[in-house]
């Protein structure tokens, strides 16, 4: 993700001045480029979140998280960002399609919660390397689900294999019929274009926030 964020930069109007990596930690990275970094996006490891944030909340730098399974984490995230006083947004997943999605799934649900014979299932599929499953994506929008008052069970599958960039499907099964609703990611760039699009929004702006919150503005 990180090439394809330093490639797609300048349509952005963004400049990509530094980049961390294993044999290159971010406060080394930071020191080389003082006052030149207004962003920061984290594609990196679960075990990595918290020490990157703090390094850069060290240095009032905001940062788009855009790693999966930090989350038993989020509430040392949250109080470091706080008592910085930089801005955070964190999202499983950047396609600006997919929130959207997430918005239909949330009328579909509401609709189908007061329907006890409809039940539930999201599935969703990637590559063979990606390591957490079920998806932060699925997992956001089982959320989402139930935030709609869908308390039903919900089963959540997953698959792994290939090089399938991303598909999650939502379903609402009855006796007779059946709703499905599905998302398909064809090319990665898409993530790297809503990374950068979230870079850009973030910019300026304190607090932790969500791809929702950017959307509605």
């Amino acid at each position: 993700m990180g090439r394809l964020i330093e490639q797609l930069a300048p349509e952005h109007g963004c400049e990509v001045v530094g980049v961390a990596e294993v044999d290159r930690p971010i406060g080394t990275v930071l020191d080389g480029v003082a006052g030149k970094v207004d962003v920061a996006i984290d594609f990196s490891q679960p075990d990595a979140v918290l020490g990157n944030v703090r390094e850069l909340a060290a240095r009032h730098v905001n940062v788009v998280i855009g790693t999966t399974g930090w989350q038993a984490q989020e509430s040392d995230l949250r109080t470091i960002v706080a008592r910085a006083g930089i801005g955070v947004l964190a999202a499983a997943n950047f396609s600006l399609g997919m929130h959207v999605f997430a918005l239909i799934v949330e009328q579909a649900a509401r609709r189908f919660a007061g329907l006890g014979m409809i039940g539930a299932w999201i599935h969703e599929a990637h590559h063979a390397a990606k390591k957490d499953a079920p998806s932060g994506t699925a997992l956001m929008l089982k959320k989402v689900m139930e935030d709609a008052g869908y308390h039903r069970g919900i089963d959540v599958s997953s698959t792994r294999a290939g090089s399938i960039p991303g598909i999650h499907e939502v379903g609402f099964d009855g006796p007779a019929e059946t709703v499905t609703l599905t998302h398909s990611v064809r090319d990665r760039a898409v993530f790297a274009h809503g990374a950068l699009e979230a870079a850009r929004w973030l910019s300026g702006r304190t607090g932790w926030f969500t791809m929702r919150d950017m959307i509605s503005g």
